[in-house]
């Protein structure tokens, strides 16, 4: 197998900014003041699709799907989500043993599943290996089951990979960055196969978008946002790119 990467560029990006997107989630005192509005009817429902992200679904087009933890996945979806060449972020629950778990249940961090973020792309405009290049440049790998303030297996670093290409090219960078000691601590990612993915209740779904001026989301994801735009501006859509 080929793996075709941009790693010399992507390895000298991390060097500079391990330390600025450390600080990731801190604890979403007014997420959990929503789990009364857990339910089933909002529970696997997922927010219809922008007119801008509908255009850019082409049937014609064979559309890939990665699947990443890298803290709260309010972070995770509003990172990839301004990426051209996502076609949609989902916010769910994969690699645990409880069934259709809910956001309070995973909360008590005995259910075994992260929070992830499922992407959907297409891989003629971005590539698996510029996924990776990103995730692993806007959290921080190093802290075990940890992001910033937000403790628990649930924030836990994972590439739950769809098929044996996305495992390889994983550990492939994986064992770059540790070889070239871009962090100074061991890297902790999990890297494991996708089981079971759970999509996250309704008010989960675009967050970030639908959110902006509540507390975590100005404090904790525009920074991110805002860096984000400053490094990867050329992997940007147009919208968000300004």
């Amino acid at each position: 197998m080929k793996n075709k990467t941009t790693l010399p560029l992507f390895l000298l990006l991390l060097m500079s900014l391990s330390v600025i997107f450390a600080s990731a989630c801190s604890p979403k005192q007014n997420a959990h003041a929503k789990d009364s509005m857990d339910s089933d009817e909002a529970k696997n429902t997922i927010k219809t699709k922008t007119e801008q992200e509908k255009k850019m679904t082409n049937i014609n087009v064979k559309l890939d799907t990665a699947t990443f933890g890298a803290g709260c996945f309010w972070c995770i979806e509003a990172v990839f989500q301004r990426l051209e060449g996502v076609d949609t972020v989902i916010s769910g629950y994969t690699g645990g043993q409880t069934q259709n778990p809910t956001y309070r249940e995973i909360g008590t961090g005995t259910t075994g599943h992260a929070e992830v973020a499922q992407i959907t792309y297409n891989p003629e405009v971005i590539s698996f290996d510029e996924l990776l290049e990103v995730f692993w440049a806007t959290h921080d790998p190093t802290t075990l089951n940890k992001q910033g303030n937000d403790v628990g297996t649930q924030y836990r670093s994972a590439v739950f990979y769809h098929n044996d290409e996305q495992k390889q090219k994983a550990e492939f960078y994986l064992k770059r960055l540790t070889e070239e000691k871009v962090f100074d601590k061991p890297i902790v990612t999990e890297i494991t196969a996708l089981d079971k993915f759970y999509v996250a209740e309704n008010y989960h779904q675009n967050y970030y978008n639908n959110n902006k001026t509540q507390g975590y989301c100005s404090f904790i994801i525009s920074p991110k946002v805002e860096k984000l735009k400053k490094v990867f501006p050329n992997k940007l859509k147009k919208e968000y790119a300004k």
